[in-house]
């Protein structure tokens, strides 16, 4: 899915939307599923592509097409219906500073002193330039109107595809790295683009990618010295306080260039705990193979006592355009 996602990108780079960070309530103790999806009705005569709709809505694309299976990313059917995956669960892991989660393409970010988590998507490196996964790091400094100094191995990158990549590229609207930068480590940077795509696609140089509403967001929020950790976790579970078991399942990212331009499933990490959760009693286990087959992005309930297999019901929010799912 990738490979072909990153082949039509170009067709977005014209395109401009306003994006934000989703915000959610941190939940109680002992729980971490947050949120409820969306499903709205794209208006009759739709002239617009997916990319507007996840912008519009704080996804990524590739949050918007595991939600959404068949959907024509370029021009989705006026009178159809799209899932909005807002119900998310929480990484498993310490809720402190930035934490990117590169197999789902999202960045969380916990505001100190504050009992709320803000939920951005992402673009991450393109094969074979990867963002780093499993790293603790922080945020060494920030600068407004970044400039970028392209290593070699990037200009011979771009020299094979025929274009010429300066060794400086001044900051301004033709940076690629946009007008905000946060430094991690002492290589990466979450920056911003000069092109309305890559959000939740892997085409970077192996940087994070922001759309620039959130950037600037972003930007003026996180402090120097903050904790940035990023994570590769394509299946999360979690069992809440009542009892009710859930999972939530992305593609995970391929680990070598055969795979990357393979149109099989990337096999799931885990293997052994899935397999054994699932001859549980307490684990519907036609719901979850179901689930690790379809892979939806969403959490899906996965428990005996009410398991939903890529189901929810709706009411109407403000018209029969917008609804919110449980």
């Amino acid at each position: 899915m990738m490979k072909y996602l990153s082949s039509f990108a170009l067709v977005l780079t014209a395109l401009t939307h306003s994006a934000w960070a989703v915000t959610y309530p941190l939940p109680p103790e002992g729980s971490r599923l947050v949120g409820q999806p969306l499903v709205i009705t794209v208006e009759p005569g739709n002239t617009q592509p997916l990319e507007y709709f996840a912008a519009k809505y704080g996804q990524g694309l590739s949050n918007m097409l595991e939600a959404n299976p068949g959907v024509d990313p370029l021009l989705p059917a006026g009178g159809s219906q799209l899932i909005i995956p807002q119900q998310i669960i929480l990484p498993d892991t310490v809720r402190q500073g930035l934490v990117v989660n590169v197999a789902e393409m999202r960045l969380y970010y916990y505001p100190p002193g504050e009992n709320t988590v803000e939920i951005l998507p992402i673009g991450i490196g393109q094969a074979g330039r990867e963002t780093p996964r499993n790293w603790v790091t922080k945020v060494e400094r920030k600068r407004e109107a970044p400039s970028w100094t392209p290593t070699p191995n990037t200009r011979r990158e771009y020299a094979k595809e025929g274009k010429v990549l300066p060794a400086y590229v001044p900051p301004g609207a033709d940076n690629p790295m946009g007008l905000y930068a946060i430094y991690i480590g002492k290589l990466y940077a979450i920056h911003g683009t000069n092109a309305n795509f890559g959000i939740g696609l892997r085409v970077s140089q192996g940087c994070i990618r922001l759309r620039n509403d959130d950037i600037e967001w972003l930007f003026n929020q996180v402090k120097e010295g903050e904790r940035v950790q990023i994570i590769d976790q394509s299946v999360k579970t979690t069992t809440e306080p009542d009892g009710s078991r859930w999972i939530e399942v992305h593609e995970p990212l391929s680990r070598n260039r055969a795979e990357f331009e393979s149109n099989k499933k990337v096999p799931l990490p885990m293997a052994q705990t899935l397999q054994k959760m699932a001859t549980e009693s307490s684990v519907n286990g036609t719901a979850l193979r179901t689930e690790l087959e379809r892979r939806s992005g969403m959490p899906i309930r996965i428990d005996n006592q009410t398991a939903v297999v890529a189901h929810y019901k709706c009411a109407s929010l403000g018209g029969p355009a917008t609804k919110r799912c449980m």
